[in-house]
């Protein structure tokens, strides 16, 4: 019972440290004490010595007492107390286990140095009695074993309740980490149960509790052999597991050690049949041994993994399996020392490993003791610190200004002194507004009192060096001014920097008018250096100077100066005479804003739309600031106006102000709140201007989601809309008076003596009534609150309530598509009235918010195009884009597959000897009859129309829709080629061909479907030709005679398209709009030459440009879902 409640040992060194702090830290305070009360706070160094001499006399005064006290109870009370009572009562197991750790100590000292805990590795031994001696023999017998830089400690039974004293001694080996590894011994006959995993486990985390750390755990299982096997080599056998492992690791590594084992197995059997253990042991896990370890191993992995980390697992042999190994063992630790122990190889898998364990809670007693000596021992250096910085400081700053008044020269010296000084008082300023360095504070800081008693001997200086030359130089140029002759050059010129100059020298006279960038850059112009200081230095110095003169006048009244009155009047009349100066009335005015504007919020959209869901219509991530709404101009900017504009003439311009004379009439109070209001006015309808046209309208791709906002948009309660549009007309009436009566009826009088001249629409009739009618009048206008849109409005008819009238209408029309019992067909019945042209409720509501938008102007383009526009363009997307895929299957169907049966592979629309035929070209491409025309007509005619002989896109009817450009080119290149091709009516081209005379070519005939035009050099005549010609063999040929042979060859193209053919084997370059020079090549290098000449366009030329021609499947670009459902109902239609 008395080592169980013995109390924890403390070592000697911590209890001087502890005292060492504590003497430490009373010193201190007591000195601080007296210093801040009994010394005045002196800085001298010598009041400070005697003080300081004196804390080191009382502190080694303390220590000595303590140690001798300390000494004196060892000596004459411990050390007499306990030697009786140990001789009552018998040594306990605990003292017996201290004095071993003791010397374990020692003896790792020794052997490895000082620096033993870094290189050695401390490793208890747990588990029965036996185990533990098969494994370890010797080990319960000496508590500890040490070799090969590893220490064995033998850690007894884990089913037991740990003893604190054994491990509170073993934690003060080594602090950091007590235990390297706990090996867990199993005998041949246990297994690894689960509750017996369950009484280790508990006994390891009670260790680590007791540790304040957890080391890492081995499981060492002994095996069993039935005959002896001495000789046999041993090496380590088991699998080590990764942090966080899981029985499927285990299991795994078990497997990959298999191979390991038979291949071992299998070399030691075959040099002594004897050695089976490998092979055995391979054979046992085989068998079943890796499936019973792995579910043996499941409590240790799994509940366990965050306090006991489970390492690995190792097998062997006992290290003592009969008498005649026990002896030789004997005989062999007899000549080893006594806690001396050999590894075999079995141990280098634990001995290798270098895995480290985890701390157990925290040190608090280390960790609390270890702060409070550290912010002892900074305090005390700080302290230190402190009082050398300020001590430092305060002679340093006492001797520049004592030597910078005792030497009263003019001189770049003293100039700067004065510079250095008065860096040193804004370093002090900026210590005292933001607090002192660290290295000057603890307790110690004196830069408020240390400023306040340098700034009087700083101002003597600075008068003489610095306000008094600046005094004189102001009040010189202001003399030149008023002594200048009236309306002279010399007094205009001395009139424009005269006004700063007055303003600057008045600032030295009146210290809260100050700015000191002003009057330190109106000084540069003003005061040339003085003699005995370099221009340089002085212009370089100087404006810091004078910046810190006027900045400080402030503070320090003797500082002033008292400027001439007379001179100052007189100043001020030569001024008003030549300039007339206000207040700026940009600072005024952003300092009214600022005023007003922490007391009013910022409004959101939410704010705007109060108790309707905006969101689902629109959104917007701008504000509009709270100073610029209709409460902000009632409840403090109208108010703050009237302030300024009633403010005495002084605050609107001190520096010309005098109370026995006006100023202009242009800084009269009326005139500053007319300017100021109408600049609020200007940023107010800038500030909602710029947050409603950045309104984005949320799209829907569904028309489910479209009625569902179409639905919203036109609830009178619940429509975010019309909430909007309510909050704009009251934001927008804002400032907004009645006009007065007798207003009313003197206009009435004038156009009544005038009514002559009365124009035909009275463009201020009925207004304007507010500031903001200019920014806000469209919008009110649309709502019915503005009487003087009505006089001006172009269409009576727009107005909001008639725009959700529509908006409803179509709303019920898309329901009804919506509920159809087909949908699609539905749908696409409503497209094809807009794709045939017919007017529909979309369609027509769709322009009047297009009307609505432009109504409202240029400046709320952005939120008419949100608000009236796209609200229906989503409605017609939604409707048109399914239909348009549609349509461009029935394209496809109708037109396209029919074009290519007819036309691909065949000439002139690829290189091919089969040709098309031209009444099936005709077929398709003829005005009006066409199949392409009659399509376009009859399917696209709302989409679609024609301008002249040109397809185009109708602008307003295709909103939503993105017609294929591929496919506009080929119809206009077809309807070019139909003019051509049907000139006159009739099938077929005419034009006209004349031969041109080609050097050494006696003669050339061309035959055309039978049409023959033969040219011998003489004059060249034009003749006409008509393709295809009336001939029963059509075809082409071209023969041709030189003065060297008779009559040869050129070509035959056969067929209806030989003409074409024989075009396309010349060159052709175009003499004019109507002309083309064509080029044939013979054979014997020579060129033939005719000249076509077309009746339109160019002629038979155009029908080569089909080479390679396809007519697009697409008429409009759709998406893919669109794609989709348009073809999933092509599939449906078919299978009907």
């Amino acid at each position: 019972m008395d080592n169980v409640n013995k109390p924890a040992v403390i070592s000697v060194a911590a209890t001087a440290a502890v005292c060492i702090a504590v003497t430490t830290l009373l010193v201190l305070l007591g000195g601080l004490a007296w210093w801040l009360w009994g010394s005045e706070r002196a800085t001298q160094w010598d009041a400070l010595r005697p003080l300081i001499v004196a804390g080191f006399i009382v502190w080694g005064t303390a220590l000595s007492l303590l140690t001798l006290g300390f000494m004196a109870f060892r000596l004459l009370i411990k050390d007499k107390v306990s030697p009786s009572t140990s001789r009552k009562r018998q040594p306990t197991t605990a003292s017996e286990r201290e004095t071993a750790y003791v010397a374990l100590k020692k003896h790792l000292r020794s052997r490895y140095g000082p620096f033993w805990r870094r290189n050695v590795r401390l490793l208890l031994i747990c588990g029965d009695d036996a185990a533990i001696e098969q494994l370890v023999p010797g080990l319960q017998s000496h508590r500890w074993l040490e070799g090969s830089r590893t220490v064995l400690i033998y850690g007894g039974s884990l089913t037991s309740e740990p003893e604190r004293e054994k491990y509170a001694a073993l934690r003060t080996l080594r602090r950091g980490r007590p235990l390297d590894g706990i090996i867990r011994v199993l005998n041949k006959d246990q297994s690894l149960t689960p509750q017996l995993s369950d009484s280790d486990l508990r006994g390891l985390e009670k260790i680590g509790d007791l540790l304040r750390y957890q080391p890492p755990v081995w499981l060492w299982q002994l095996c069993d052999s039935d005959w002896l096997q001495t000789g046999r080599k041993p090496q380590p056998v088991g699998i080590t597991l990764p942090a966080r492992g899981s029985t499927d690791d285990a299991a795994a590594r078990l497997a990959e050690l298999l191979p390991q084992l038979r291949e071992q197995g299998l070399s030691q059997v075959a040099g002594n049949r004897a050695f089976d253990f490998l092979l055995r042991l391979a054979q046992w896990f085989e068998q079943g041994g890796g499936v019973r370890w792995k579910n043996a191993l499941a409590p240790w992995l799994y509940g366990a993994q965050q306090r006991v980390p489970l390492r690995g697992l190792m097998f062997s042999l006992p290290d003592a399996v009969d008498e005649q190994a026990q002896g030789s063992r004997e005989s062999v630790s007899t000549a080893l020392p006594p806690h001396a122990v050999t590894f075999s190889d079995a141990w280098q898998g634990i001995l290798d490993d270098r895995v480290r364990g985890r701390r157990v809670g925290m040190a608090w007693e280390q960790t609390l003791a270890l702060a409070v000596m550290a912010g002892i021992g900074l305090w005390a250096v700080g302290m230190t610190i402190s009082f050398v910085a300020n001590r430092q400081q305060i002679v340093t700053v006492a001797d520049k200004a004592q030597a910078l008044v005792a030497r009263p020269a003019v001189t770049d010296e003293q100039l700067g002194a004065l510079h250095a000084l008065r860096n040193d008082a804004g370093r002090l300023q900026q210590h005292s507004r933001a607090g002192a360095p660290w290295y000057q504070r603890f307790g110690l800081d004196h830069n408020p009192q240390l400023l306040a008693a340098m700034l009087p001997w700083y101002g003597v200086a600075n008068n003489r060096l610095i306000r008094d030359p600046a005094s004189d130089a102001l009040r010189q140029k202001l003399t030149q001014l008023v002594n200048s002759p009236p309306n002279s050059p010399q007094r205009i010129a001395l009139a424009k920097p005269g006004y700063d100059r007055l303003k600057a020298w008045l600032m030295m006279a009146r210290p809260d008018k100050i700015d000191a960038a002003f009057y330190a850059q109106t000084l540069q112009a003003v005061q040339p250096a003085p003699r005995g200081i370099s221009t340089g230095l002085w212009q370089s110095l100087t404006p810091d100077l004078w910046a810190f003169y006027i900045a400080e006048l402030a503070h320090q009244p003797g500082w002033k100066i008292t400027p001439d009155a007379a001179l100052v009047s007189q100043s001020r009349q030569v001024l008003l005479q030549q300039i007339g100066r206000r207040n700026a009335e940009s600072t005024l005015y952003e300092n009214m804003l600022k005023s007003v504007r922490r007391n009013f919020a910022d409004l959101r959209l939410e704010d705007m739309t109060g108790g309707t869901d905006a969101r689902r219509l629109f959104d917007s991530r701008e504000v509009v600031p709270g100073m610029f709404t209709r409460q902000a101009w009632e409840g403090g900017i109208q108010q703050a106006i009237e302030k300024a504009a009633n403010a005495r003439r002084d605050e609107i311009d001190w520096v010309l102000s005098d109370s026995s004379q006006g100023v202009a009439a242009d800084i009269s109070p009326e005139a500053l709140k007319a300017r100021l209001t109408q600049r609020y006015f200007t940023d107010f309808a800038g500030s909602w201007l710029g947050f409603l046209n950045g309104l984005h309208w949320q799209p829907a791709s569904t028309i489910a989601d479209v009625t569902d906002q179409l639905t919203l948009m036109g609830d009178v309660r619940q429509s975010p809309l019309i909430a909007l549009m309510n909050t704009l007309a009251w934001q927008g009436q804002t400032g907004q008076k009645s006009k007065a009566l007798s207003d009313s009826l003197l206009k009435s009088a004038k156009e009544l003596i005038h009514s002559d001249s009365r124009p035909a629409i009275d463009q201020s009739a009925a207004g304007p009534v507010g500031p903001l009618d200019e920014a806000f009048g469209p919008l009110l206008t649309l709502m019915g609150k503005n009487p003087a849109g009505q006089v001006m409005a172009a269409d009576g008819t727009l107005s909001l309530q008639i725009y959700l009238t529509r908006i409803t209408r179509v709303r019920l029309r898309l329901q009804q598509v919506a509920s159809a019992s087909d949908p699609q067909e539905k749908m696409q019945t409503l497209a094809q009235t807009v794709f045939q042209g017919k007017s529909v409720d979309l369609t027509d509501t769709q322009q009047y918010g297009s009307l609505m938008a432009a109504s409202l102007g240029e400046e709320w383009s952005g939120f008419g195009q949100t608000m009236f526009v796209q609200p229906l363009t989503q409605a017609w997307e939604t409707v048109l884009q399914p239909s348009a895929a549609s349509l461009n299957g029935k394209w496809r169907r109708a037109v396209v597959s029919n074009w290519q049966s007819a036309f691909d592979g065949r000439y002139p629309f690829a290189a091919s000897k089969s040709e098309a035929s031209l009444p099936m070209l005709a077929e398709f491409i003829r005005k009006d009859t066409g199949r392409i025309e009659r399509f376009l007509t009859q399917e696209l005619g709302g989409v679609l129309h024609k301008e002249g002989s040109r397809w185009v896109v109708d602008k307003t009817n295709s909103q939503g829709l993105n017609v294929n450009p591929a496919f506009l080119k080929a119809v206009n290149q077809l309807s070019q080629l139909s003019d051509i091709l049907f000139t006159d009516g009739s099938q077929g081209i005419g034009f006209e061909l004349q031969a041109r005379p080609t050097p050494q070519v006696v003669e050339t005939t061309l035959t055309i479907d039978g049409q023959k035009l033969r040219y011998f050099n003489q004059m060249a005549e034009w003749q006409a030709f008509r393709w295809p010609g009336d001939t029963y063999k059509p075809g082409t040929m071209l023969t041709w005679s030189s003065t060297n042979a008779g009559a040869r060859l050129f070509g035959d193209y056969g067929g209806t398209w030989g003409f074409i053919r024989w075009l396309e084997q010349g060159k052709r370059s175009q003499l004019d709009r109507s002309r083309w020079m064509m080029s044939f090549s013979a054979p014997d290098g020579r060129t033939l030459q005719w000249v076509l000449r077309s009746q339109l366009g160019s002629g038979p030329l155009a029908l080569l440009q089909l080479r390679n021609f396809t007519l697009p499947g697409q008429i409009f670009r759709v998406a893919e879902q669109a794609l989709a459902e348009s073809m999933d109902d092509v599939e449906m239609n078919g299978v009907k």
